[in-house]
């Protein structure tokens, strides 16, 4: 009963209009002061203790250095760099497009930032040289998603605050996901490319690839700051974020200068704003797990499948449509910390690594970014292409399919998420 009245007045605050952050915190405020006798005292301190995790000061760190690469010029040289290598093979630009989502989604953190970034040059740029508008949206809103699976990743950092899962585990983890859903959209856009004979770029010589290279550089560099420095132990991924904000900054405005000094305080604002607003959120959702555990809600939950003769296989069908729906009104980050305490416990007492886990419910977000009518990625292209919701959605559906299909594969296949973690050492 008191699970059904939780939601109910969860859902009914959120048809309001009202922001999901305070929805949660009126939810929790409302039904532990009307209906039990908790003091309210503990909801104050469970507010300062809920974020006082060392792992949740990575996140302002990824996005500042985000942001500062995404002002900067570092996407626009990864376009070149990307270009030179595939822009030969049919839909050369789109296949670009794929590979430098892919690399900026490995310094960002953000799926937004990567579209911003590649889709405000390429986008132009393939209208220009007889691209359909519609190919190049598809496959920029639907890449661009891989700033939240290819790590670092905020959503990761998320998940890992919600269920004390390592985040250098989960960084790894969705190291081999990134390249292989990478790999299948550039499949789709290769296919669609041949099927309707798209343009193609002329073939870059071994010294233009090389000079492209050396100019992407500084900008490459940091993924093997932060994975590196992860994986050989010489900073924790907390660490690793703060190195790779100081990194962007000095990249930025001294080594490629494209930021001067006068824009970094914009920059920081910036930075500041979206970290509170996300903080804010995460202060919001952990009230929520705590009514959550309070109640034990997911415990009755996990009971119920079990009792129901429930396995693995139809619990993840059941975790991914869960998370897909909640991906037509809920952005990723509320999605993570609103489900991921209630599912978390199911899936652990049906034996599923917590890693692998994480990962699918990654997936499931990039999915939900996509898709109308409150797929993020689906605004951003939206604001860059001038093309409408509708448009844009019919634009992203083979390229949607194929995410689909490699839901399915990460989800019933775990050793492709947890390979590389194992074979590094960092799980058993």
């Amino acid at each position: 009963m008191n699970t059904l009245i939780i939601f109910t007045l969860l859902v009914a605050l959120m048809l309001t209009g009202m922001p999901i952050s305070i929805s949660l915190g009126l939810t929790v405020l409302s039904f532990l002061f009307f209906l039990t006798q908790v003091p309210i005292e503990s909801v104050a301190l469970k507010l300062f203790t809920g974020i006082e995790k060392f792992e949740i000061m990575a996140i302002p760190f990824f996005i500042l250095a985000g942001n500062f690469l995404t002002h900067g010029g570092v996407a626009r040289r990864m376009i070149h760099f990307a270009t030179t290598m595939v822009g030969h093979w049919y839909g050369g630009l789109g296949l670009s497009g794929v590979v430098a989502c892919a690399l900026f989604a490995a310094v960002s953190g953000s799926s937004p930032a990567t579209v911003v970034a590649i889709g405000s040059i390429l986008l132009p740029a393939m209208v220009k040289a007889g691209f359909p508008k519609r190919f190049g949206a598809g496959v920029i809103t639907t890449s661009g998603a891989l700033g939240i699976l290819i790590p670092p990743s905020i959503v990761m950092v998320m998940y890992s605050v919600s269920t004390n899962t390592s985040v250098g585990a989960l960084f790894m983890a969705g190291v081999i996901p990134g390249i292989m859903l990478a790999t299948m959209l550039g499949a789709t856009a290769w296919y669609r490319a041949w099927k309707f004979d798209y343009p193609r770029n002329p073939k870059s010589n071994w010294s233009e690839r090389f000079r492209a290279f050396r100019d992407s550089m500084w900008g490459l560099f940091l993924i093997v700051l932060v994975m590196g420095g992860i994986y050989s132990g010489l900073f924790t991924p907390t660490e690793a974020a703060a190195m790779s904000a100081v990194y962007a900054f000095i990249v930025a405005v001294f080594v490629y200068k494209d930021i001067g000094m006068k824009n970094v305080p914009k920059v920081l604002l910036d930075s500041a704003n979206m970290s509170a607003m996300l903080l804010y959120i995460i202060t919001n959702a952990v009230l929520f797990s705590f009514l959550m555990t309070h109640e034990n809600i997911p415990q009755e939950m996990a009971d119920w499948m079990l009792g129901k003769g429930l396995g693995v296989i139809a619990f993840l069908l059941f975790a991914n449509v869960l998370l897909l729906m909640a991906g037509n009104f809920m952005e990723p980050s509320s999605i993570v910390l609103i489900l991921a305490p209630i599912l978390f416990p199911v899936a652990m007492k049906l034996g599923i690594d917590p890693v692998h886990f994480g990962i699918v419910m990654v997936v499931n977000m990039e999915v939900g970014m996509c898709h109308p009518p409150v797929g993020l990625n689906l605004y951003v292209a939206s604001g860059i292409t001038k093309m409408g919701i509708t448009e844009l959605t019919i634009a992203v559906w083979p390229w949607l399919l194929t995410m689909l299909a490699f839901l399915v594969i990460v989800t019933y296949w775990p050793p492709l998420s947890l390979f590389l973690p194992r074979a590094l050492g960092i799980i058993s």
